[in-house]
Formats: structure tokens, sequence, C-alpha cells
């Protein structure tokens, strides 16, 4: 089987150890142990949890102390619509490689994580593309997802909120898609890994799992809960399914780790306590972004409504890898170009990183654009 390389992750592997200040970090800040303990109040416990412990494979498909924190994200859940993944891309994968056969059709956004094209295409799969639009605020055209969804149609693939441009899909609009893909039959896989990042309210939008019997959400620790180094995702969708999934899971996976397991279940029982730093992370700092983007004559936007990331578009007349790299050489600073996702001509931001570096990073990125108008004049 062949596979196209997967654009940001080369590009992020290539290059974000070698920066000086990090724009191109899709994750809320992340958290240390420490902080981690600290909010859960166990720094002087953690030892005599952790000791005991054998370090055996652990439950096959997750602790149940675990598959019940993460089915309790969602309102119709339970732990047997519940498994637990290597992170959200193992759990991306594991889908697909259950459901798509050579010749199903499957229908992927984008920009999105590029998994759900790739993936798809790699498998035989005819992939049909649904292009995300600033005329559309970079949210699917619901008349031409109903042309794309013919009868038989096996997968329709979104992201919500979407990676890279920040737009979301509220409610309303979700039950819109569940229309044409119940008309259709076909399953959604909904990439909901920013999920709880949302602009407005408590953070978190409604979950394709709960509106659709062919619901698919895949989420993590790794970005809304700024714990990716514990590198945990999860599955949740009709149970029928989930035993589906864990055939193939059983050949690539055999269980997360002990203490990955542990640490994410902390985490979700203090859940309310990560989830205001990250709305005050994310808050903050797309209101810092906001006054850039007002003030740079060179960049414009959609706004992002959710998640940790948005999608700029650039007046010069320059590819946008040069420019990331010639950016990164002469600044320190770090973005991922839009060719990484098939979206020449842009450039994806993540502005959930300290504040500090944030705010140098915007500066730097002011000079080299001055300094690159000028050359072009």
């Amino acid at each position: 089987m062949k596979i196209r390389d997967f654009g940001v992750e080369i590009w992020m592997n290539r290059y974000e150890n070698h920066c000086e200040w990090n724009l191109a970090e899709t994750c809320v800040e992340s958290l240390t142990v420490r902080e981690l303990l600290e909010m859960a109040g166990k720094t002087e416990t953690i030892f005599s949890e952790l000791l005991p412990l054998k370090l055996t494979y652990g439950a096959i498909e997750g602790s149940e102390r675990l598959r019940g924190l993460i089915a309790g994200l969602y309102r119709k859940q339970q732990i047997d619509n519940v498994v637990v993944t290597h992170g959200a891309i193992g759990a991306n994968a594991l889908v697909y490689e259950t459901l798509v056969e050579p010749g199903d059709r499957v229908i992927s956004v984008l920009p999105t994580y590029q998994q759900h094209y790739s993936i798809p295409e790699s498998y035989g799969a005819d992939t049909q593309i649904l292009k995300l639009t600033e005329k559309t605020g970079f949210l699917p055209d619901l008349e031409e997802l109903k042309r794309l969804a013919i009868p038989g149609t096996k997968l329709i693939a979104i992201n919500n909120p979407n990676n890279p441009t920040g737009s979301l899909m509220d409610r309303a609009y979700l039950e819109k898609i569940v229309e044409i893909a119940r008309a259709c039959g076909a399953w959604i896989l909904c990439d909901e890994v920013y999920r709880g990042t949302d602009q407005d309210g408590d953070g978190m939008t409604a979950s394709i799992a709960d509106l659709y019997e062919k619901g698919i959400s895949t989420g993590s620790m790794s970005k809304t809960y700024s714990l990716a180094g514990l590198r945990l995702g999860w599955i949740v969708a009709p149970a029928d399914l989930i035993r589906a999934v864990s055939i193939h899971r059983d050949y690539n996976t055999i269980s997360v780790g002990m203490l990955d397991d542990h640490f994410a279940a902390i985490a979700l029982e203090n859940r309310e306590k990560i989830l205001r730093r990250s709305h005050r992370i994310t808050r903050t700092n797309l209101a810092i972004l906001s006054d850039w983007v007002e003030g740079e004559a060179l960049i414009s936007w959609v706004k992002p409504q959710s998640g940790t990331t948005a999608l700029l578009k650039y007046e010069l007349p320059v590819a946008s890898e040069n420019f990331c790299i010639r950016l990164l050489e002469r600044t320190g600073v770090m973005l991922t170009p839009g060719s990484a996702m098939d979206m020449e001509g842009y450039l994806r931001i993540g502005y959930a990183n300290g504040e500090g570096i944030l705010r140098e990073g915007l500066k730097r990125i002011s000079q080299f654009l001055k300094e690159e108008q000028s050359a072009v004049l």
C-alpha cells in the first residue's frame, strides 16, 4: 500500500525542534506533570498511587475509570461506546481501517488533518474533496455536500472545530450534515480533537456521536487538555462499531500505557480546571492575534470561532514553504506553510502557546513582512 507523504507532520518533524518562537504549535500550552498534579491536589500522594502499579498491559480497551470519564464528555454515551487509542491519530486510522474498502465513496473536507483524505485514498476509496472556502466562513457547503453524497456513500469525514481554520459548526449546522448523511446511509467521522476550545460559553460544542446513530467522534488529551505527551486518544461510537474497531485494534495496539491511562484519568477528573486554563489562554491569545491581523495590510483571515489555530492569507509573491523557511531562518519564528495542508497561498498559525511567545513571534513576523514588501517594491 502506498500513501502520500504527510505534509504537516514532515514539516513539524523537520523544524519544530530548531525554532526559537514556535507559532506552529497546535496544542494549548502543554502542562507539566507538576501543574497537573497541583490541579488535582495529588503532589503529595501520587507516588502512593503509582508505586503499587504492576506495569502489565492493563485493561485492553482502556480502564473502566478512564472510559467512564470519556463517556462523561458526551450526552448520550456509555462505557461500551468508548475505546481508548494511541492518540486521535490512532483513533482516526482505526476507523478508516475498519470501515473503508476499495471503491467506497469517502467525502472529506479540505483543509483538514491529512489523514482524512490520504488514508482512504491509499485504500483505493473513491475519495471526494469538499473544499472549504472563505465564502462560507470555511464551513462545508451543504449543497455541494448533497451533490457528492450519492446513495451508498460509506463515510463523510469532517473536523469540528476545524484545523487549521478554527471554523465551528454548531449543533444546528451539524444536524443538517446528519440529514445529508442519513439520506445516503453514510457514517460521519468527526475529528473533535479541538472540542472544548470554543471562544464563547462553556467552550463545548455538540458532538456528532450524540446527534447521529452512525456518528463517530474521535478525540484526545493533546489539544484542549494540554497533554500531548500522554499520546492518548479515543473513539466514541455505536457499540457495534466499537467491537468491529477492536478487532483491528488488537493487531496494532493491544493497550495504551498504564501510566498514560492513569494520568489521563486524573486530568479528566479535573477537566473543569484544565478547561478554565485552556479558555483563558485561547481567548486571551486570539484577541491578541486579532488585533495584530487588523494592523497588517498583507494579512487577511476568517477569524476563528474555536480551536487553537488560524489560517492566514498573505499578499506576497512567494510560495508558502519558501515564506516559512525564510521567516524561520531570519527571525526564528516557525509557522506552517499552507502547502503542507494542500492550501497554497496560506499560512497556519498556532496561537495557544504562551502569551509572551505569541507577542514576540507576531512582532518578528511584522518586521519580516515589511522587509519582504520592500524587496518586492
